[in-house]
């Protein structure tokens, strides 16, 4: 079993290890943060043999692959010293906070003959599998158009320490749009151009969590998302991310076909439901989901990764698939900037679906 090493201890990390032992296996041998503290904790509470430093991780020689959970604007950082370090990379998303440096990082793993790979892997959840199968068998007949809605008021109600979320790098659509992207790139395949606009509704901010109550954020991003995504399908797709909706009633996602209409479940969750409606139907119907991983499998696309490695193949959550993920959001907001229609500089193949 390739061995990992996970840099950065948070809260998504426990998730990770939980699921290494149990889920979706794999052999955690070290951690490292920034604080030895919590480093110490989170080993003890998983039963991880080794607490090292970020730069003794790096270096040690039982380290296979470092699993990159820091902060969004560390990724690049931290994922280029693991590579530079030898080590296969997977790291949560984004894979960098602007395309020129993650076209770096999958440069550079090419370059060492290195794996790198991204979050998000819901796409490899039964729920989202079940709809790649349907699609690849032509149950839909074949995708035309699709929608796809995050809807919310943003972070600032329960997260802890919100502020991150509505700077540059952040806000709705690099928070929550990897999910979304990522889940129709894997089933309608890459995208050709966009044409993005964005707003933002609220000039500030109120912190509402106990702690940090009434504590006002400035917002420095675009909290109201719209992109207009052209696939090299012929499939158009549009995508609303929002931080600045109280109440909406709207799907996740649906794919519209010549024979009928697809929806999706959550794409940031792994199981369904997945409904059907074809053009006879007079009403929805449910398909079962009854495909592998439909809890929360978070390590799936790390697992596939160290799989990857033995089966010499390309990892389904790929750094080229999460680098055209970061170029369809970066092209979005200079779009809305720009006001025209941009082409991607980037492309990636459709992940080949999991096969049991």
């Amino acid at each position: 079993m390739t061995r990992v090493g996970i840099i950065g201890v948070g809260d998504i990390s426990s998730i990770y290890l939980k699921n290494a032992a149990e889920l979706v296996p794999f052999e955690v041998v070290a951690v490292a943060d920034l604080s030895a503290e919590r480093a110490q904790a989170r080993a003890k509470e998983f039963g991880v043999p080794n607490v090292l430093t970020p730069s003794e991780l790096l270096a040690h020689p039982d380290v296979d692959v470092v699993l990159n959970l820091t902060i969004p604007a560390a990724h690049a950082e931290v994922s280029r010293a693991a590579l530079e370090a030898g080590k296969h990379v997977y790291g949560e998303k984004p894979l960098a906070l602007d395309r020129e440096a993650g076209r770096a990082l999958v440069e550079l793993a090419g370059t060492r003959g290195l794996r790198l790979g991204s979050a998000p892997d819901t796409f490899l959840g039964a729920g989202l599998q079940t709809c790649r199968q349907l699609i690849d068998e032509g149950v839909i007949g074949r995708p035309l158009a699709a929608t796809a809605f995050m809807m919310s008021h943003g972070v600032e109600a329960w997260h802890p320490n919100p502020d991150f979320f509505y700077q540059p790098g952040a806000g709705p659509m690099f928070d929550m749009g990897p999910y979304y992207l990522t889940a129709l790139i894997s089933l309608l395949g890459p995208i050709q151009t966009v044409t993005g606009q964005a707003v933002s509704g609220f000039e500030e901010r109120t912190i509402t969590t106990a702690k940090r109550l009434g504590e006002r954020i400035p917002v420095r991003t675009p909290t109201h998302v719209t992109a207009l995504l052209g696939f090299g399908s012929g499939v158009a797709a549009s995508l609303t991310t929002s931080f600045d909706v109280w109440h909406a009633q709207v799907p996740r996602i649906e794919i519209y076909g010549s024979e009928g209409t697809l929806s999706l479940p959550d794409p940031n969750t792994f199981g369904g439901p997945v409904r059907v409606r074809l053009a006879q139907d007079k009403e929805w119907r449910d398909v079962p989901v009854e495909r592998p991983y439909s809890q929360n499998s978070r390590g799936l696309g790390l697992s596939d990764l160290l799989a990857s490695v033995r089966e010499g193949r390309a990892p389904r959550a790929s750094g080229e698939l999460a680098l055209h993920v970061l170029d369809a959001m970066q092209s979005t907001l200079e779009s809305a900037e720009a006001g025209r229609t941009l082409t991607l500089s980037t492309t990636a193949e459709r992940p080949a679906p999991l096969i049991f």
